[in-house]
């Protein structure tokens, strides 16, 4: 999967993060719950070494209850993290998130020092939305495109908490391709930088795997029909996007299948929730494919230093 990054003001905005890291108290960092790893930046994860962290699994709504217990038990368990599942778009976890501030960094009565923490995520996961409940007024520009935030920001909220804002940071390179195809599902890459087709056919595939029965609720196709293509037929992805194409009316001259189209359609509907409460990876698929990562990576290594190691040879002859 090719992606097109976003430029200039995102390698900007990751150096004045590491430059602030050592002034910061506490980390909050926001997630989407449907794709909790693939949503965390491995930057902070490397950098903030044991700095408390809160890590906000936001649209939980639209994730699997099932899976985001199993995803916050997981982080859970690492030091200094604690968890929270919500919906940014509610009101009512303005005290929930000082709570937890408060319980990683207890503060004596009356003190007058200032908690600086640090807010990230990725883009178009909510963050901005989550600052003007915290703030209670309207400061961060929301919007449904990836990257509304361009620059730091300072904000100050109750209880001597100060708020540094972060524009929503993607990373340099996602090394694991499935990550990518997670992140487009979900909203968190523009959709210049990919093509609709593969990463419908990516989610329809996994939906078939995982919740063959929201696909059913959703566009009346039987499981036994869902399970048939599977077993049968090498580009069952295709057939699912083909019959839900043709039920929608997505046709080209009245007869071929229109891809983007109904690839469009199924993307759009997996955001708005209506194929219900989906999560597209767990900790256990997140070790397997992060596996591969690694050996690849390897590979990759040692193809670049036997080029060095041959260039080198070439020339001293």
């Amino acid at each position: 999967m090719q992606i097109q990054w976003y430029p200039g003001h995102m390698h900007k905005a990751q150096e004045e993060v590491k430059e602030i890291l050592p002034q910061i108290d506490l980390i909050i960092e926001v997630l989407d719950a449907r794709i909790p790893f693939s949503s965390e930046n491995p930057m902070i994860a490397k950098l903030r070494g044991n700095k408390p962290t809160i890590k906000i699994f936001n649209k939980s709504d639209l994730a699997d209850n099932e899976q985001t217990t199993i995803w916050q038990n997981y982080f859970n368990d690492s030091k200094n993290i604690k968890t929270l599942a919500l919906n940014a778009k509610d009101s009512d976890h303005k005290q929930q998130i000082f709570s937890l501030i408060n319980k990683l960094l207890p503060k004596k009565i009356n003190s007058i020092k200032v908690t600086n923490t640090l807010i990230m995520g990725i883009p178009n996961v909510g963050k901005s939305t989550l600052i003007n409940t915290l703030s209670s007024r309207p400061i961060a520009k929301t919007g449904n495109e990836p990257a509304v935030t361009k620059m730091l920001q300072r904000i100050k909220l109750d209880q001597g908490i100060t708020l540094l804002d972060t524009p929503g940071m993607l990373w340099g390179n996602i090394e694991n391709e499935h990550s990518g195809y997670r992140l487009a599902i979900t909203g968190g890459i523009k959709e210049t930088a990919f093509e609709l087709p593969d990463v419908a056919s990516y989610a329809i595939e996994y939906l078939m795997h995982n919740y063959p029965a929201n696909i059913t609720k959703r566009y009346n196709i039987s499981q036994k029909k869902i399970t048939t293509l599977i077993n049968n037929d090498p580009y069952a992805d295709v057939t699912i996007l083909e019959i839900i194409g043709r039920d929608r009316g997505c046709l080209i001259n009245g007869a071929k299948i229109d891809l983007d189209k109904v690839s469009r359609i199924l993307i759009t509907e997996i955001r708005d929730g209506y194929l219900g409460k989906l999560t597209f990876e767990t900790p256990s698929v997140m070790d397997d494919e992060l596996k591969l990562v690694e050996i690849n990576r390897t590979k990759k290594e040692a193809k670049k230093l036997a080029k060095l190691k041959k260039r080198d040879h070439n020339i001293n002859i």
